[in-house]
Formats: structure tokens, C-alpha cells, sequence
């Protein structure tokens, strides 16, 4: 029997990575909200790796820091080890990744959810949508409770209709033996959304207490204190290491004598698996020339001795399992503790929402996360962060906020699935990202602050500091564009000694910092600043000066894209009605109904005649339009 069990701004269904980050945004911005989870014990559970960053994902949870969100700050609060990456490339490269102790991590999320003013977390089962004349107004849960809401964001990551596989074994479940959401799934279908069967993996977990270290190489976290939130002042002195082995040809044969009990080859899995993440199965075969494949081991907290075997993801059974791990060198004696599996998932094809990530059948109905047809905890989050923001912008009567592929990775990341769509767990690259740059690990908080202040995420005082380093960044960039440094002998030493050439005559202080050789620390050498300036604003100051040509490119290529996004599209458009358009972009078209010339030319079928055909009718005036 149902009952009304009240009524609230927003409903957050799911309390995952993406759950979390929504259900805080829209509290904060001002929305009355409710989470509702299917378990309260598993609120920001890492099912798969206990990390948190990496190449872009590291970029993208400053983002959620620079924009008012908890992922960073959380994880500055739990993590075990902290590195930064690719220190010896360049600042567009660079991204910091973190072990997280998963159990701290979800004790804290969960902890922060509770306090937060204007959020109520609850466990329960949704199954329905309460939908009128096309507009979600609600939810209904497992017991008959009746909730309703202004805005809805589904974040059920893994759930819909989870199976896990294991072997020749396969049952009904959500990760880590959690109960799964079937009723919601076939809701969604119901009222005409369009589902595809997505599949991912995680390894077995094994005791550190059977671990022969020795045969090992230790991989310790950076001696210099990092942090992902621009907020972090308190840090963790006593990181504890992962460590490194590898596969060898042992491990391979093992494998190879089992590729017919693999669910991959035995045709058990039917969900399309990451590529970018494969299974230890997927990586013999796809790459059988090579004689080793690297496994991080890596601790998953400081209070267990559960240790998780990265880089062997796999879904042969557990027999098989056993064996391969006992081939590895230093693993000879070890003792699973969870064997590793794939899980099979429903996602909804994410071509079907707008950027905002509304759902364009349904007004008011928000996705964010792995249902969305993403991987990874990160681009959950920052999906989580736009949908809680907006579904919460839209509850309370204020201008929804779309991010654009050069303001931020998030961007990036929304506008692919949105335009493009995915037909594999879709995992952000630094390759995705034409305006990579200027969307640096160093720099999120000058890019989003600002944005973040506008709706209410960033307060007060931590806007004033950021306006503090913003005012001094461009101060100290101007004291060393109008300084002259003379060709001294020290001057000289300095740029011999870094492996530059001799200064013929004066040079301006900017103009030497552009030498590759030239950091600096060497130009304050030589020319001291009358104050002390953070770390962080003679970073800015040396990326900005030494990087300023290929800054001002890629500006230059922003522009140009802002022109295009400029070219507004009404969304009611008759494409049906544009003579010459080809059969396969308008069919595209119609799709994904693009809000501006920009985005239509990134549509997969759409080519440049077909958007300059579309130019020149929008130009026309004359502009006809679907009924409804």
C-alpha cells in the first residue's frame, strides 16, 4: 500500500560517487533534498580500485574541488598515498592520484551527507518514477512511500539489473554481493527510454600477510606534501607504499588453458567491457606478444589486510584464479581473500539528454554517473556535481549551468556522451580534450571559481583568498615583463649551469623565464620579489610565461568555439524541412537535437556541408519548427 512519505526540491537516487556529489550540490545551492540508497553502509563504496585520480581523472576531481564539490576534500582526508604523475612532461599532462583507505572514504562521505544542512539520506528501494504530462514529480519506493520533488537524479552506477559473473556461475546482484534494482530498470524501459547492457570487472583481493614483499619493487607515495582541494591545509605525513610485480609466461599458459572457461569466450557476458580497462583474459590475447604485464599491489586501508591486486582483473572461475595469482612472483603463498568478477549493468544510451543532463523525454528527470554509460569514480563525481547543481538551480527557480569542452574536462566529459554518445564504458583521456592546455591539473580553480561562486558552492572567504592569488599571479607577471636583467657574470653561470646559452645582451625577465633551461626560482635569484609569494602563484607565474604562445593558440581556437556556440539552434527545429542535409545527419540530428552550431558539428554522421547547409538556413530566418 502506498503513503505520502513527504515532499522535497530534489530526489538523489543512489548514494555513490555521483549520488554523493549530487546529493551535496543540490543541498548547497539552496534545494530542500533527499538521498535515497539502497544500502547506507555502502554511501561512496569503491567496489573496483581503492584509488581516486590518474591521467584527466585527477584534473577532473580539481574540478569538483574548484567548483564546490567533496570529492577532493574527502579524499585529502583518507588516502594512504599520494603521487603526482607524469612530473616529467608538461603541466597539461600532470594529474595527481591518490590510494584511498575505501573504508575512511566512505565513513567521512557518509559523515559529511548526514551534517550537511538541508539534506536528508535515507535507505530505501526506488522502483517507480511518479510521472505527469511528460514531467517527473517524484518517486516511489519498494515499500509503497510515496516521495515527491520538483527534480529527480538517478545515480544507480552498477545496480539496474546487475548480474555478477563469475566462471560458469552467474546471479542477480549489484557489486561486491550488494542487492540490485531491477524494477527501476524495467520502468525506465517502460516509459520509452532507450537501455544498453554495459559490462565491467575488478580483481581478486588477496591477504597481505601471505605477501613475500621481497619479491617485489616498492612504489612509495611523493615525500612533497599534495592535495587535490585548494582548501586542504592539514596533510598525511605517514603514507604507507604499494608495490610491483609482474605476470609471466606461467601466468599466460594458465590463462591461455582456461580462455574457454572465460565468460568473455564462452559467450556468458553479453555487455560490452571498457577498453580502456581490460581484463588480465583480454590482455593475453589482445596482446600475446608480450612475455609480462604489470600488477599493482595495493593496500586497500590501514585497518585491514585486504590487498587489491590491480592490473588482473578477471572473471575466469575461482579455481583458475587461485592458480594465476600463485605464478606471480611474491604471491606464490597467497591467500584470496574476495575472488575477482565482472558485473553486467544497465546504462541508458546518454545521447537521450541534454548538456545539462536532464533527460529530454522527461522534464525534471536528471541521470548522472555509470548509468550514463561511464567508468570510473571520478567522472561519476563530476557528472554527479553538474546534475545535483542543476537539478537543484531548476528546483528553486535559477539558471541551470552548462560547462563548455574549454572550460573544463566536465565539460568535455558531458558534452561526449551528450553528442556523441558511447557504445563502450565511456573513460575520460587527456586525448579528449582538444583545449588540454589550458584544462591543467594547476589551474582548475582559475578556470572554476568563478562559477562556483556564482551559484553558491564556493563561500565567501575562499572566494576572497582565491581573488588574493588570482591579483598576485598577475601582479608578479608583470613585474618580470617590465624588468630588463642585465648579462652579469652571475646571470651568465646560472644559464651555463642549466645547459642554455649565453646571454649576447639584456633580456626581459619574462623572456628569460621562456628558456627551457630557466625556472623561477632562478629569475627570483636574480631579481628577488619585496614579497613572499605561495608556491602555487609562482607555479601559475611560470606556466602562464613560459607556456604563453601555445596558451594564446589554443585562446585563440576558444574564441572560435565560443563564435560557433554562439550560433544558437531552437530546439523545436524541423530538420525534415532542410533541403540538402544528408539522410544520415539529419537522422543524427533529430537525435540529439544540438542547442548550437558547435555542438551539431561534433555529432558522428554530421560533416561540414551538412552544418553549413544548417548555417546558412538558421541565417535565412525563415526557420521551421516541430509541433509540441
Amino acid at each position: 500500500m502506498q503513503y505520502d512519505a513527504g515532499s522535497y526540491d530534489v530526489i538523489v537516487i543512489g548514494a555513490g560517487h555521483a549520488g554523493s556529489e549530487a546529493g551535496l550540490a543540490a543541498a548547497r545551492v539552496g534545494a530542500k533534498t533527499l538521498m535515497i540508497t539502497i544500502n547506507l553502509d555502502m554511501v561512496a563504496f569503491m567496489p573496483c580500485n581503492p584509488s581516486v585520480g590518474g591521467p584527466a581523472k585527477g584534473i577532473v576531481v580539481r574540478e569538483i574541488d574548484a567548483l564546490g564539490g567533496e570529492m577532493g576534500k574527502n579524499i585529502d582526508k583518507t588516502y594512504i598515498q599520494m603521487r603526482m604523475l607524469n612530473t616529467a612532461k608538461g603541466p597539461a599532462v600532470r594529474a595527481l592520484r591518490a590510494q584511498a583507505d575505501k573504508f575512511l572514504y566512505q565513513q567521512e562521505m557518509k559523515k559529511t551527507i548526514e551534517n550537511e544542512p538541508n539534506l536528508t539520506l535515507l535507505q530505501g528501494m526506488v522502483e517507480e518514477l511518479i510521472v505527469e504530462d511528460d514531467v517527473c514529480t517524484g518517486v516511489i519506493t519498494k515499500t509503497g512511500a510515496v516521495y515527491r520533488a520538483k527534480t529527480v537524479v538517478i545515480t544507480t552506477g552498477t545496480f539496474l539489473r546487475g548480474e555478477i559473473i563469475l566462471g560458469d556461475l552467474k546471479y542477480s546482484s549489484g557489486p561486491n554481493n550488494q542487492q540490485p534494482s531491477i524494477r527501476l530498470s524495467e520502468h525506465l524501459q517502460e516509459l520509452g527510454f532507450d537501455l544498453v547492457r554495459f559490462k565491467t570487472g575488478t580483481p581478486p583481493r588477496i591477504n597481505s600477510h601471505t605477501i613475500d614483499y621481497s619479491k617485489t619493487e616498492i612504489q612509495p607515495g611523493d615525500k612533497e606534501h599534495r592535495a587535490f582541494s585548494y582548501e586542504t591545509t592539514k596533510f598525511i605525513t605517514d603514507q604507507l607504499p604499494c608495490w610491483l610485480t609482474y605476470t609471466n609466461e606461467e601466468t599466460h599458459k594458465i590463462i591461455d588453458d582456461n580462455l574457454h572457461r572465460s565468460p568473455m569466450y564462452s559467450g556468458m557476458i553479453k555487455g560490452t567491457g571498457p577498453r580502456y580497462c581490460p581484463s588480465i583474459e583480454d590482455k593475453i590475447v589482445r596482446f600475446n606478444d608480450k612475455p609480462r604485464h604489470q600488477i599493482f599491489l595495493e593496500p586497500e586501508g590501514r585497518n585491514t589486510q585486504e590487498v587489491y591486486v590491480q592490473g588482473l582483473s578477471t572473471s575466469l572461475p575461482e579455481e583458475v584464479q587461485h592458480k594465476i595469482l600463485r605464478s606471480i612472483p611474491g604471491l606464490e603463498k597467497s591467500e584470496m581473500m574476495r575472488a575477482g568478477y565482472a558485473i553486467e549493468y544497465d546504462s541508458i544510451v546518454p545521447t537521450q539528454l541534454w548538456p545539462t543532463l536532464e533527460t529530454k523525454k522527461l522534464k525534471n528527470l536528471y541521470t548522472a554517473g555509470q548509468i550514463n554509460g561511464t567508468s570510473g569514480y571520478e567522472e561519476a563525481a563530476g557528472q554527479g556535481l553538474m546534475a545535483g547543481i542543476n537539478a537543484g538551480l531548476k528546483a528553486i527557480g535559477k539558471e541551470e549551468l552548462i560547462l563548455s569542452r574549454a572550460d573544463a574536462y566536465i565539460g568535455v566529459l558531458i558534452d561526449d556522451l551528450v553528442t556523441k554518445g558511447t557504445n563502450e564504458p565511456y573513460r575520460l583521456l587527456t586525448s579528449r580534450a582538444e583545449y588540454r592546455l589550458l584544462l591543467r591539473h594547476d589551474n582548475a580553480d582559475l578556470r572554476l571559481t568563478e562559477f562556483g561562486h556564482k551559484i553558491g558552492l564556493i563561500k565567501e572567504d575562499r572566494y576572497q583568498s582565491f581573488c588574493l592569488k588570482k591579483a598576485a599571479v598577475e601582479a608578479e607577471k608583470a613585474r618580470l615583463q617590465s624588468i630588463f636583467i642585465k648579462p652579469t657574470e652571475q646571470v651568465q653561470q646560472i644559464v651555463t649551469e642549466g645547459g642554455g646559452s649565453e646571454l649576447k645582451d639584456g633580456i626581459r625577465a619574462s623572456d628569460l623565464l621562456k628558456r627551457p633551461e630557466m625556472s623561477y626560482s632562478h629569475i627570483n635569484q636574480l631579481i628577488p620579489s619585496e614579497i613572499e609569494l605561495d608556491d602555487d602563484v609562482t607555479e601559475q607565474v611560470e606556466i602562464q610565461i613560459k607556456y604563453e604562445g601555445y596558451i594564446e593558440k589554443s585562446l585563440q581556437q576558444v574564441d572560435r568555439l565560443k563564435k560557433m556556440e554562439n550560433k544558437k539552434i531552437p530546439v523545436n527545429i524541423d530538420y525534415d524541412a532542410i533541403s540538402g542535409l544528408a539522410t544520415e545527419a539529419r537522422q543524427k540530428l533529430k537525435q540529439v537535437l544540438p542547442l548550437s552550431i558547435a555542438q551539431a558539428s561534433r555529432i558522428s554522421g554530421v560533416n561540414p556541408a551538412d552544418v553549413s547547409i544548417l548555417l546558412v538556413y538558421l541565417e535565412q530566418g525563415k526557420i521551421a519548427r516541430v509541433e509540441g
